[in-house]
C-alpha cells in the first residue's frame, strides 16, 4: 500500500501548512511530495511542480552511466524555486515532487513503459501498446515512465530495472502524487467553483521561429484547448504581452499527461502548462539559480494572479472577488 501522508506541521512565518505523502524507493521511504496550503486560500489555483525532484538514492545513482549529465538533462532545474516564490506571492496551494523524473516521470501515464528495460520484459497478460498510440512513441523514443535514454547522450542506465522495483515506484510515487494533486484540485473546485492547475515546467532555450523577433521564454500548453477554458489561455497571453514577455501557445510544449488527467474544463477543473526558458533564472551553465530568479518569479506570480481572479470569476465570483485576488 502507499504510505499515508506524513503528518502536517506549520511554517508560521508564512501561515502554510505543509504536508508530505508518498515514498521514494530506496530512501528510506522519504516523501515523493510536499503539499503547501495557506492558511487562508486566497486564489483557487495550485501550482505543481512534478519535473524538479532531486532525491536521489545512492543505488540508482551509482546505476547511471553519467548520473550528471542525466540530473542535468532531466531536471527541471531549480523551477520548484520559482513555484515557492509564485506560492509565497499569491497565496496559492503548491504541490511539489521530491521524486526526480529519472525514477519516475509524473508527466507520463502509468502503461506508458518501455518493457525493454525491465527485467523479463513485458509480463503475460500486458496487452502490447498500439503502434500509433502517443504513450507508446514517448517510451520507444527513451522518454517513458521511467527515461531510459537521452538525445545525443545515449543510454541512462547500466542494465535491467527490476519489476518490483518498477512498481513500487508506481504505487510510492506516481498513483500517489495524482491522487494527492486530484484530491486537493476538488477541494478547491468545490470551495471557490472552479480550481486552476498550473503545471511548472521548465524548458532549454528555444530559437526564434522566421517570423519572430525574439525567441519565446514561456511557452504556455493547454492541449490545444481541451485542458482549460480559452477565457484563461487568451488572458495568459494577452498578460505576457502587455509585459513585454515573448510567449508561445501549444508550441513546442502543449502539455502531457498531467493535463490530460486532470484537466477538465466542463467540470470546473482548468489545467495549464507553462515551460519557462532555463536562460531567464539560471546561470550560463543552467545549472544553479542565477540572478534573474526572482525578477522571473515575480513576473509569474503577477501572471498567476490575473489567472486566479479569472478562475475565480469562471468559478461563479463577483468581479470584486476578482480584483481582490488580482
Amino acid at each position: 500500500m502507499t504510505p499515508p501522508a506524513r503528518s502536517s506541521r506549520t511554517d508560521h512565518a508564512s501561515m502554510r501548512a505543509a504536508s508530505s505523502g508518498g515514498a521514494v524507493p530506496g530512501l528510506d521511504n522519504a516523501p515523493a511530495f510536499t503539499l503547501s496550503m495557506p492558511s487562508r486560500l486566497r486564489l483557487p489555483v495550485l501550482v505543481a511542480v512534478p519535473h524538479a525532484g532531486r532525491a536521489y538514492p545512492a543505488v540508482v545513482k551509482g546505476r547511471m552511466r553519467d548520473a550528471g549529465l542525466a540530473q542535468l538533462r532531466l531536471e527541471d532545474r531549480y523551477v520548484d524555486r520559482l513555484g515557492v516564490a509564485i506560492a509565497r506571492e499569491t497565496g496559492a496551494a503548491l504541490l511539489i515532487a521530491h521524486a526526480p523524473r529519472a525514477l519516475m516521470d509524473l508527466n507520463r501515464a502509468e502503461d506508458d513503459i518501455d518493457w525493454d528495460m525491465i527485467e523479463g520484459g513485458r509480463p503475460d497478460g500486458t496487452p502490447a501498446a498500439e503502434p500509433c498510440q502517443r504513450s507508446n512513441a514517448r517510451a520507444r523514443s527513451g522518454l517513458g515512465l521511467v527515461p531510459r535514454r537521452l538525445p545525443g547522450s545515449g543510454e541512462i542506465w547500466r542494465g535491467r530495472l527490476a519489476p518490483a522495483e518498477l512498481a513500487a515506484r508506481i504505487e510510492g510515487i506516481h498513483q500517489a502524487y495524482h491522487e494527492a494533486l486530484a484530491a486537493q484540485l476538488a477541494r478547491i473546485r468545490d470551495e471557490w467553483g472552479a480550481a486552476l492547475l498550473i503545471d511548472l515546467h521548465s524548458m532549454p532555450p528555444l530559437r526564434a521561429a522566421e517570423h519572430e523577433q525574439r525567441a519565446p521564454v514561456i511557452v504556455l500548453g493547454d492541449r490545444f484547448g481541451a485542458s482549460c477554458h480559452n477565457l484563461l489561455m487568451g488572458r495568459a497571453l494577452g498578460h505576457l504581452e502587455t509585459c513585454g514577455v515573448p510567449a508561445a501557445h501549444n508550441r513546442p510544449y502543449s502539455g502531457g499527461y498531467v493535463l490530460d488527467r486532470h484537466g477538465a474544463p466542463q467540470s470546473g477543473v482548468h489545467a495549464m502548462q507553462i515551460e519557462v526558458c532555463r536562460a531567464t533564472y539560471l546561470d550560463r551553465q543552467l545549472s544553479e539559480p542565477g540572478a534573474g530568479l526572482p525578477v522571473v518569479a515575480g513576473m509569474l506570480a503577477a501572471l498567476v494572479r490575473e489567472l486566479g481572479g479569472e478562475t475565480a470569476l469562471l468559478g461563479g465570483g463577483s468581479e470584486g472577488l476578482r480584483q481582490a485576488a488580482e
